[in-house]
Protein backbone atom coordinates (compact mmCIF):
# COMPACT_ATOMS: atom_id res chain seq x y z
CA UNK A 1 0.00 0.00 0.00
CA UNK A 2 3.31 2.58 0.82
CA UNK A 3 4.12 1.78 -3.08
CA UNK A 4 0.88 2.73 -4.42
CA UNK A 5 0.80 5.92 -2.18
CA UNK A 6 4.29 7.29 -3.72
CA UNK A 7 3.15 6.34 -7.29
CA UNK A 8 0.37 9.06 -7.01
CA UNK A 9 2.18 11.88 -4.80
CA UNK A 10 4.84 11.73 -7.99
CA UNK A 11 1.90 12.38 -10.80
CA UNK A 12 0.76 16.34 -10.05
CA UNK A 13 3.13 18.90 -10.98
CA UNK A 14 5.05 20.66 -8.96
CA UNK A 15 4.50 24.71 -7.57
CA UNK A 16 7.97 25.59 -9.73
CA UNK A 17 6.56 23.65 -12.89
CA UNK A 18 3.47 25.84 -12.55
CA UNK A 19 5.06 28.88 -11.91
CA UNK A 20 7.04 28.35 -14.43
CA UNK A 21 4.08 27.86 -17.47
CA UNK A 22 2.72 30.98 -15.67
CA UNK A 23 5.37 33.12 -16.76
CA UNK A 24 6.11 31.76 -19.85
CA UNK A 25 2.35 32.23 -20.99
CA UNK A 26 2.43 35.95 -19.61
CA UNK A 27 5.55 36.16 -21.77
CA UNK A 28 3.35 35.11 -24.98
CA UNK A 29 0.71 37.30 -23.92
CA UNK A 30 3.21 40.58 -23.33
CA UNK A 31 4.17 39.98 -26.98
CA UNK A 32 0.38 39.36 -28.80
CA UNK A 33 -1.56 41.92 -26.85
CA UNK A 34 0.50 44.92 -28.27
CA UNK A 35 0.62 43.33 -31.86
CA UNK A 36 -3.12 43.03 -32.19
CA UNK A 37 -3.95 46.72 -30.50
CA UNK A 38 -1.76 47.43 -33.83
CA UNK A 39 -3.48 45.19 -36.39
CA UNK A 40 -6.60 46.49 -35.17
CA UNK A 41 -5.74 50.19 -35.61
CA UNK A 42 -4.31 49.79 -39.02
CA UNK A 43 -7.42 48.31 -39.83
CA UNK A 44 -9.27 51.32 -38.35
CA UNK A 45 -7.03 54.19 -40.04
CA UNK A 46 -7.65 51.39 -43.52
CA UNK A 47 -11.29 52.04 -42.98
CA UNK A 48 -11.50 55.70 -43.02
CA UNK A 49 -9.00 55.72 -46.10
CA UNK A 50 -11.26 53.36 -48.23
CA UNK A 51 -14.32 55.50 -46.65
CA UNK A 52 -12.74 58.35 -47.63
CA UNK A 53 -11.74 56.66 -51.02
CA UNK A 54 -15.54 56.06 -51.67
CA UNK A 55 -16.31 59.60 -50.36
CA UNK A 56 -14.38 60.81 -53.87
CA UNK A 57 -15.55 59.10 -56.25
CA UNK A 58 -19.41 59.96 -54.68
CA UNK A 59 -18.33 63.51 -54.91
CA UNK A 60 -17.04 62.87 -58.51
CA UNK A 61 -20.91 61.19 -59.51
CA UNK A 62 -22.57 64.29 -57.94
CA UNK A 63 -20.57 66.68 -59.24
CA UNK A 64 -21.44 65.22 -62.87
CA UNK A 65 -24.99 65.27 -62.48
CA UNK A 66 -25.25 68.43 -60.41
CA UNK A 67 -22.26 70.32 -61.68
CA UNK A 68 -21.12 71.14 -58.32
CA UNK A 69 -19.74 69.22 -55.05
CA UNK A 70 -22.02 69.02 -51.90
CA UNK A 71 -20.95 69.59 -48.31
CA UNK A 72 -23.82 67.02 -47.11
CA UNK A 73 -22.37 63.51 -46.74
CA UNK A 74 -26.31 61.71 -46.69
CA UNK A 75 -27.05 63.78 -50.51
CA UNK A 76 -24.21 61.42 -51.59
CA UNK A 77 -26.23 58.09 -50.32
CA UNK A 78 -23.01 56.54 -48.96
CA UNK A 79 -22.15 53.24 -47.75
CA UNK A 80 -19.29 53.98 -45.10
CA UNK A 81 -17.89 51.60 -42.29
CA UNK A 82 -19.39 51.59 -38.62
CA UNK A 83 -17.83 53.27 -36.37
CA UNK A 84 -16.47 55.92 -38.84
CA UNK A 85 -17.61 59.51 -39.38
CA UNK A 86 -16.97 61.59 -42.57
CA UNK A 87 -17.05 65.03 -42.64
CA UNK A 88 -17.11 67.49 -45.34
CA UNK A 89 -16.31 70.85 -43.80
CA UNK A 90 -15.86 72.97 -47.82
CA UNK A 91 -17.58 71.71 -51.15
CA UNK A 92 -17.83 74.22 -53.75
CA UNK A 93 -18.20 74.19 -57.54
CA UNK A 94 -14.45 74.46 -57.40
CA UNK A 95 -13.87 71.57 -55.21
CA UNK A 96 -14.36 69.78 -51.45
CA UNK A 97 -12.53 68.57 -48.35
CA UNK A 98 -13.38 65.89 -46.21
CA UNK A 99 -12.28 64.23 -42.84
CA UNK A 100 -12.42 60.96 -41.09
CA UNK A 101 -12.43 59.74 -37.69
CA UNK A 102 -13.25 55.88 -36.06
CA UNK A 103 -14.50 55.51 -32.86
CA UNK A 104 -12.42 53.15 -31.83
CA UNK A 105 -9.32 55.51 -32.50
CA UNK A 106 -10.41 58.96 -30.45
CA UNK A 107 -7.66 61.47 -31.88
CA UNK A 108 -6.73 60.22 -34.99
CA UNK A 109 -8.14 61.69 -38.28
CA UNK A 110 -7.87 61.22 -41.82
CA UNK A 111 -8.08 63.68 -44.25
CA UNK A 112 -8.25 64.64 -47.87
CA UNK A 113 -9.03 67.63 -50.41
CA UNK A 114 -9.96 68.68 -53.95
CA UNK A 115 -9.66 71.60 -56.10
CA UNK A 116 -9.28 74.77 -55.30
CA UNK A 117 -10.07 74.63 -51.70
CA UNK A 118 -7.98 75.32 -48.14
CA UNK A 119 -6.25 72.05 -47.10
CA UNK A 120 -7.65 70.42 -43.90
CA UNK A 121 -5.07 69.09 -41.53
CA UNK A 122 -3.39 66.32 -41.78
CA UNK A 123 -4.05 66.71 -45.49
CA UNK A 124 -1.48 68.85 -47.00
CA UNK A 125 -1.38 67.38 -50.80
CA UNK A 126 -4.20 67.46 -52.84
CA UNK A 127 -5.76 64.08 -53.57
CA UNK A 128 -3.73 62.23 -51.05
CA UNK A 129 -5.25 60.79 -48.19
CA UNK A 130 -3.45 61.98 -44.89
CA UNK A 131 -3.46 60.48 -41.27
CA UNK A 132 -2.13 61.71 -38.01
CA UNK A 133 -0.76 59.40 -35.81
CA UNK A 134 -1.02 59.40 -32.33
Amino acid sequence: MNSTYRRHATRGFTLIELLIVVVIIGILAAIAVPRYTSTRDRAYVSQMKSDLRNLSSTQEIYHAVNSTYTDDVSSLEPRFSEGVTLTLPEASVQGWSATATHVALPGRTCALYYGAVSDVSPATVEGVIACDDP
